[in-house]
């Protein structure tokens, strides 16, 4: 901590019997069993911490039950879980705050609860509130530069002579990147408090004897009026003194709690599998996480894509027709849906909710996002901050909006309640229009976008649309997190962000590399595991934290499918491969017993009619016998033309069974067995080839000879016709030979 002012016992309130102390809302044991377990006056339980001014005849009686307590509640290993304790690492570190807690309820002490008096660097005071401590337990930054005391846990600074912690921005850049009044306030607080301990460190090396530092900037700066000026003692407010009585806390807490808000929540997605997959994952988590209230999936869709879509009962949807082609200007910017899908759903949904929450599709949720917790109010939405919208500062908003000074750093999840949506949703999808049109301001020193190609003008929509109505944010840096990002100490985030790349080790994630991957309708597909936790390096506690959000982001994902693939009653996977395999055997055997039957019956036709023609040909003299034998061939040439082209066409069946009933066998064909290796297999498809070569031949040779026949009797007279009809019976002799014959009526 950092102490700006004095702290003085009567003029922060504090009485006998009545300490005074800052609020510690996350302390929800004192809502639920654990209070119950370990004081006899759960009623009286405070969520407090951090500042404790207290008469010393109370502390007496206090100190031996706040380590008893501390002591009951570090053994209580049964109820550590988060959701008894609010400890999001659920290893019973904050047993020593439920201690002190459960101790003063013990000893009847009610607290006066002031959450003015004490403020982290990074947060923004309210309007004419001056803390008089800083407790910088949490990371925070200014611009790029940033500080967190967990980098410094084992660090020697204080005995490494003129070794200090790095410089951060100086005052007047501060006032040059921040125009509103109250961030600049937050951030001339973050330098303070490391500017003052810089301070300290110089005073405690000149007091070891360290030499004189070399002059710098920094250094002179250290010694100047300006940092005097600002690190000066700051007095108690009007405005503390007025929040300070915890009698309006607890009439407050007291009374009869009202019923909350409704709430829904939306996201916006388009027709592909790559949103099918984000969309199995949101959901899954939604439902998970305990969120009030209901969800709709907003999808954008063209016609033709919608009539190929299989995805329609992966969530409840709302239809939207696709803008990613812009219809007046044939811009391809699939970004501006997300606008255009919120504004759609609000001109055509009635909906009760009182809040709208609105998320990103490539997001997992944790736990609940609350209108009623994170303060949002009709005028204020909340959302998380994106501080590389530099566009904020520059000219890029004094172009796009009248407000430049409301514009806020803010996208991700937002919650704004229903009747700012209905007048700030047309606002955000003309402001990202007219944004994205502006291509001379596309480049990265002005918008903050390193592809400078306006991917990012959707987000600018959103922050000059909120700023034309002057909606200011509740900006909250406890909602969202990015998997691979080490996580604040003490923050329950609400929600994954896995928009970027993340590593656990040898194993990463990117949600790019999935892009065209369909793994919500192939049954069992899933991410690549990630390591499993018990795995992890256990000695930088920063990175094993990263590390475990980082799994739980995809271990959710894969969870989420494999739900889905159960409700879709896929297969047991244990048994999919070998099924696979004996399938694919088993049809391999059939079609090669299949082709080898019907090679062999082919062939035993075949030599079976050619004994046939022989015989009849030699027994039989005349016409007609010569005739059908070679009616016969020519049919079976046909049938063999016939059999080879079904095949082809997964016909075999059919032309089997018609020539088992059109065609006799002998005892031949019945009885051939074929060779199954592929020398007999490969010899017997060229004979049947060449069959098929020289059947073709020979019909087309019989129908030369009758159209020469033709021509020749049209020569003689019709006597002599008549005459021949009469004597060879209605045949044709057209060479002098009765070796060739045709039926009139086939020539006809």
């Amino acid at each position: 901590m950092i102490i700006r002012g004095p702290i003085v016992p009567w003029e922060i309130g504090a009485e006998k019997g009545r300490p005074v102390s800052a609020y510690y809302g996350y302390l929800i044991g004192c809502d639920n069993v654990l209070a119950k377990l370990h004081t006899k006056h759960p009623e009286l339980c405070d969520k407090v911490g951090g500042l404790l001014a207290m008469h010393i005849d109370d502390l007496r009686a206090l100190a031996p039950l706040w380590l008893s307590k501390t002591e009951e509640v570090r053994e209580d290993r049964a109820h550590w879980p988060t959701n008894y304790t609010g400890d999001i690492y659920g290893t019973g570190w904050i047993s020593e705050m439920y201690g002190y807690s459960f101790g003063a309820a013990e000893a009847r002490l009610r607290h006066k609860i002031n959450d003015n008096l004490m403020i982290y660097p990074g947060y923004i005071p309210r309007e004419g509130v001056e803390p008089i401590l800083m407790h910088y337990g949490l990371p925070f930054n200014v611009g790029n530069w940033s500080f967190s005391k967990l980098q410094h846990h084992d660090d020697d600074i204080v005995y490494n002579c003129s070794r200090l912690f790095p410089e951060p921005p100086y005052p007047r850049e501060i006032t040059q990147m921040e125009p509103d009044r109250n961030k600049r306030r937050a951030l001339f607080l973050n330098i303070e408090c490391i500017n003052t301990l810089n301070e300290g460190l110089l005073l405690q090396h000149a007091a070891f004897g360290c030499p004189k530092p070399k002059w710098s900037k920094y250094l002179s700066f250290l010694k100047s009026k300006t940092f005097a000026e600002l690190s000066r003692a700051k007095p108690l407010t009007s405005q503390s003194r007025q929040m300070m009585e915890v009698e309006v806390h607890k009439e407050v807490d007291n009374a009869p709690e009202k019923p909350h808000p409704k709430i829904h929540t939306i996201f916006s997605t388009e027709c592909s599998p790559y949103f099918d997959w984000q969309t199995v994952g949101l959901v899954h988590s939604f439902y998970k996480s305990g969120q009030p209230g209901n969800i709709t999936r907003l999808l954008s869709c063209t016609e033709e894509d919608l009539k190929q879509y299989k995805g329609h009962d992966l969530a409840p949807t709302h239809y939207v027709p696709s803008m990613s082609r812009h219809p007046l200007t044939g811009d391809w910017y699939p970004a501006i849906n997300k606008p255009a899908a919120v504004l759609h759903w609000m001109n055509h949904v009635k909906t009760d909710a009182e809040y709208i929450v609105i998320l990103d599709a490539d997001m997992i949720m944790r736990g609940p996002i609350t209108p009623w917790e994170f303060n949002a109010a009709r005028g204020h939405p909340v959302s998380t901050p994106y501080d590389y919208l530099i566009g904020c500062d520059n000219v890029l908003a004094k172009l796009h909006t009248r407000h430049p000074e409301a514009c806020d750093k803010v996208g991700g999840v937002i919650i704004m309640h229903v009747d700012d949506l209905r007048k700030f949703a047309l606002q955000w999808l003309h402001k990202t229009v007219e944004v994205r049109l502006d291509r001379s301001h596309w480049s990265k020193n002005i918008t903050g976008d390193v592809y400078e190609a306006g991917w990012i003008s959707e987000m600018y929509g959103y922050s000059f649309g909120a700023a034309e109505l002057n909606l200011r944010h509740v900006i909250s840096d406890e909602i969202l997190i990015y998997p691979g990002y080490v996580p604040a100490p003490g923050v329950n985030y609400r929600v994954f962000h896995y928009g970027l790349e993340y590593r656990v080790g040898n194993w990463s994630f990117d949600k790019a590399n999935w892009r065209h991957v369909d793994l919500v309708n192939q049954c069992w597909a899933k991410f690549p595991d990630p390591p499993d936790p018990s795995s992890l390096d256990q000695s930088d506690n920063n990175s094993l934290q990263r590390d475990l959000l980082s799994i739980e982001c995809a271990t959710t994902l894969n969870e989420a499918l494999h739900i889905h693939h159960e409700r879709r009653k896929c297969p047991d996977p244990n048994s999919i491969s070998t099924a696979n395999q004996d399938t694919t055997n088993e049809t391999r055997t059939n079609a090669e017993t299949r082709t080898n039957d019907d090679e062999s019956r082919t062939n035993a036709e075949t030599r079976t009619n050619d004994d046939e023609t022989r015989t009849n040909a030699e027994t039989r003299t005349n016409g007609e016998t010569r005739t059908d034998s070679e009616t016969r061939t020519s049919a079976e040439a046909r049938m063999a033309v016939e059999t080879t082209t079904s095949r082809k066409f997964g016909k075999v069946d059919d032309i089997q069974g018609l020539r088992h009933d059109d065609v006799p066998k002998n005892n031949s064909q019945q009885s051939s067995q074929p060779d199954t290796s592929n020398g007999t297999f490969s010899s017997m498809r060229f004979w049947i080839m060449a069959l098929w070569a020289v059947s073709i031949f020979a019909f087309l040779g019989v129908m030369s000879v009758m159209l020469k026949g033709r021509k020749g009797l049209k020569k003689r007279g019709k006597g002599y016709k008549s005459k021949r009809r009469t004597s060879y019976s209605g045949f044709w002799n057209t060479n002098g030979q009765d070796n060739r014959h045709i039926r009139s009526a086939e020539t006809a």
